[in-house]
């Protein structure tokens, strides 16, 4: 297995391992990294291998977290990036620790977890992140109202020329989504619309949720699978 696909920043984290272990650690992390979009528990098995050998790595520990949540394994990913935080310090898993909670139908605990984001402060993207995931934690208890006016708030306040553009299209997309399950059709498609534009990769759906409110209807092929909306992203795998 060749590893030189693996960042640089990974592979000198590697090498505080013995030499034939670091390889093999790092063909599994190769292999998740190509896996974990086609087949996560494939991926996951993979990063899981390269734990067990390696549990002290942070960089190994972030693989078997975003591989299990990948794979809807949500309880082992909430607890690897626990032990993340532990190990690294920082507060950037808070987002998706949230979500993990909102997963396991836990909205009061995600809720939790964005109060302390508040208090510890997050990078702009991130602090997109968590409001999504708060946002959709009320929606869980019932708030629709509260969850609407949230995600109002930060739509109003969230420009793309400030923040990454794609976090501002998850924003906008989230704010419609919630617009529409409210039956606010005609907002909801002005900012799936809006979503859309700064979503040139279309990491979301926005333009077929457009296309759905128009009344088209588009046939696909199951086999292609779906597109990840995930709130953190993997940086084990040398991704961009």
């Amino acid at each position: 297995m060749d590893t030189r696909s693996l960042h640089a920043a990974v592979r000198a984290e590697l090498r505080s391992l013995p030499k034939d272990l670091a390889e093999i650690v790092a063909a599994h992390l190769v292999v998740a990294g190509r896996f974990i979009d086609d087949d996560p528990e494939l991926a996951y098995a993979h990063a899981e291998a390269a734990r067990r050998r390696a549990a002290r790595l942070p960089i190994v520990r972030e693989a078997a977290a975003e591989t299990a949540y990948a794979a809807g394994r949500y309880d082992v990913a909430l607890s690897e990036f626990r032990a993340l935080r532990r190990m690294t310090g920082s507060p950037d898993y808070l987002p998706v620790m949230a979500d993990c909670e909102r997963a396991l139908g836990r909205p009061h605990n995600a809720l939790k977890l964005a109060r302390e984001a508040d208090r510890v402060g997050l990078d702009p993207a991130l602090r997109i992140e968590m409001i999504i995931v708060e946002a959709g934690a009320r929606r869980d208890l019932g708030q629709d109202h509260e969850s609407r006016r949230i995600l109002e708030r930060a739509v109003s306040l969230a420009r793309p020329e400030d923040i990454s553009p794609l976090a501002v299209a998850r924003l906008r997309y989230a704010y419609a989504d919630a617009l529409l399950d409210g039956g606010k059709q005609s907002e909801a498609r002005q900012w799936f619309g809006s979503a859309a534009t700064l979503d040139g990769d279309h990491e979301t759906d926005a333009q077929q949720r457009i296309d759905e409110l128009d009344g088209f209807l588009i046939d696909y092929d199951e086999d292609e699978g779906t597109t990840d909306q995930s709130s953190h992203q993997p940086g084990w795998d040398g991704q961009e």
